[in-house]
């Protein structure tokens, strides 16, 4: 055969290829895709190219050379709530356009996560306007600055001027935050007292400083001298970093300042969500979207308070072998929280060795863990103070998860702030809880995981994540990590701190508790610092309902391994059951329960 022929076919060929994949690439984007994997991922890139400041935290485009989106900010405003309810709709319609019934194994349930997902959310639609944006925990002022310097990439000049333009963003951002903060106030949607105080502050101090001095140009600075770029292009970033700070960051900043100062003349108040307009079906909405269960907050605050009294049954028998015998239980553990042979200086040697000694918590249970795992993350786990900018109004400790291009380690975030709130006897389950086998071990592997469409690595099920976490400091226990009788008092305060939450979050948003009497009960029960207590309640005030999920997934969790043990006696391998537990990311509970069932009629054959 001649050559020319051969090349014409060739051409031609390629020319329909080019054209079957244009059709296809258009029909996925404006219709239903003919492949629900198609839709898995068209679902998920679509999402994605709406928040370019999660993008960035997730690290997934990057490693491709694609980093546009680090140059953008998320938009804020009204009209893209509205847009992105709609987005919703049609994807929920789209997915119920495929045949469930063909679908088997993984695939379907891959079909049963999204629905839950997508149902879940289209659920809480009447209420897209009853959060808090801006307040004291993980506000848009705070998270903003703390993606920056934390999350944004800068390895060359392209990231240099990616981060200059972000920061010429912010004017517009926080335009579109301040158009939907006035939206909610039209809607009767206030934040309480106390959040319009401490923002106010917050913002004030934050921008008290000249632009040279703020974190943004500093961690800026310091980041920039470890790249290539030569000194004579890095003096012209740095002054446009700090044109940047005084132009667009602080005049942003000045907007909110403004409103918050006006919101500080109105009659708030510091009320649960009850107060709010349909409250209670919204408090109702929350605890399903958070536990992903039908409880309802009376049988919450039941279960609860008998949590709370099996914990503080343990605690007081292992305070009475240690000598502690006098007072309740939390004024025993408050005794132990003043006692300087279980404290830290008050000093930056004090904070250094906080932090090495928390590091080195993680790498001694990190070589225990294959005694019942048979999986584990790719990803490394390092230990970082909270920045202080926002120290003093976080909680007392968080994880940051690696970005999944593995481009830099998970974080886990710890708050020096009040060095008399770090408790050498509570320092191993905190490790535990937020790092390894924790959170860290559990984010990591999902996004890990081989054959599985995006976004089943990545929905945070909050019930599964927080619940793994919490069952992570149990686990730890089993298999001799707290067998000092004050660390085990450390694990049982942070259980009954957990068995609390579910007292008092159902008590400030359904019972109609105050702040006050929700900080009373916590204190009296787990024996925590003041600074804590008050962080805590107030974070339960602005993220109502997730504090419920904790030990609602670490029950589910622990039913279900007992479940398992049961059923499958000497054929029952721990390490097999996390695996279950594991390897399918993160899942509502009921589906959760199915995959352990399923498990169970296959080892049981």
């Amino acid at each position: 055969m001649k050559l020319k022929p051969i090349l014409k076919w060739g051409g031609a060929l390629s020319l329909l290829s080019l054209l079957v994949a244009a059709i296809l690439i258009v029909q996925a984007i404006y219709y239903r895709p003919l492949s629900i994997r198609v839709f898995y991922e068209k679902i998920f890139i679509e999402k994605m190219l709406q928040d370019p400041e999660l993008l960035t935290s997730l690290g997934l485009l990057e490693q491709f050379g694609i980093h546009g989106h680090n140059a953008k900010l998320t938009d804020a405003s009204p009209e893209f709530t509205e847009k992105s309810a709609r987005w919703l709709e049609r994807q929920v319609q789209q997915l119920h356009a495929y045949d469930r019934s063909s679908l088997d194994g993984q695939a379907a349930l891959s079909y049963d996560v999204l629905d839950y997902y997508l149902e879940t959310e289209k659920a809480g639609l009447p209420f897209r306007y009853h959060n808090y944006p801006v307040n004291q925990m993980f506000g848009v002022q705070s998270q903003l600055p703390t993606m920056m310097t934390t999350s944004q990439p800068l390895s060359d000049e392209t990231d240099a001027r990616d981060y200059i333009s972000r920061l010429g963003a912010f004017d517009t951002k926080f335009g579109q935050l301040l158009r939907s903060l006035k939206l909610r106030e039209t809607k009767g949607i206030l934040p309480p007292r106390f959040v319009a105080q401490k923002v106010l502050k917050e913002m004030q101090d934050f921008t008290a400083m000249p632009p040279d001095q703020h974190l943004l140009y500093t961690s800026f600075r310091e980041r920039l001298e470890k790249t290539a770029i030569d000194e004579a292009t890095r003096t012209r970033l740095l002054a446009q970093v700090e044109k940047q700070i005084r132009d667009a960051v602080y005049p942003a900043y000045g907007q909110l300042i403004a409103y918050f100062k006006h919101l500080n003349t109105l009659p708030l108040q510091n009320n649960g969500v009850w107060s709010l307009p349909d409250g209670e079906t919204y408090y109702a909405w929350l605890i399903r979207s958070n536990t992903t269960t039908t409880l309802s907050a009376d049988k919450i605050h039941a279960l609860g308070l008998s949590e709370v009294a099996r914990i503080e049954k343990e605690m007081d028998h292992l305070l009475v072998q240690q000598g502690y015998a006098e007072g309740s239980v939390g004024e025993r553990m408050q005794q132990l929280s003043r006692e300087s042979r279980f404290l830290y200086p008050d000093s930056d040697a004090g904070r250094e060795q906080a932090l090495r000694d928390y590091q080195l918590i993680i790498d001694q249970i990190d070589a225990r863990l294959g005694e019942v795992f048979n999986i584990r993350p790719r990803s490394g786990v390092v230990v970082k103070r909270i920045p202080r900018f926002k120290e003093k109004t976080s909680a007392g400790a968080y994880y940051d998860a690696p970005p999944m291009d593995g481009s830099r380690p998970g974080t886990f975030y710890v708050n020096l702030y009040n060095m008399s709130a770090v408790r050498k006897w509570g320092m191993r389950t905190l490790a535990y809880h937020e790092a390894i086998p924790g959170h860290h071990f559990q984010i990591s592997i999902a996004h890990e995981l081989q054959g599985l469409p995006t976004f089943r690595k990545i929905l945070p099920f909050t019930a599964y994540v927080e619940g793994w976490a919490l069952y992570a400091e149990r686990l730890a226990k089993e298999i001799g990590m707290e067998d000092d009788p004050y660390d085990d008092l450390g694990r049982l305060q942070a259980e009954m701190f957990r068995a609390v939450r579910l007292v008092v979050d159902t008590g400030l948003h359904a019972k109609r508790w105050t702040r006050e009497q929700a900080i009373t009960y916590m204190k009296d029960k787990t024996g925590m610092p003041q600074s804590d207590i008050v962080a805590e309640i107030e974070r339960y005030m602005v993220m109502p309902g997730q504090a419920l999920a904790y030990k609602i997934g670490m029950l589910k969790i622990l039913e279900l391994r007992e479940k398992a043990r049961q059923s499958l006696g000497t054929r029952f391998d721990i390490r097999d059951f996390h695996d279950v537990i594991l390897k399918n990311g993160a899942l509502p509970l009921p589906l959760l329960e199915r995959q352990v069932d399923e498990y169970i009629a296959r080892k049981s054959v």
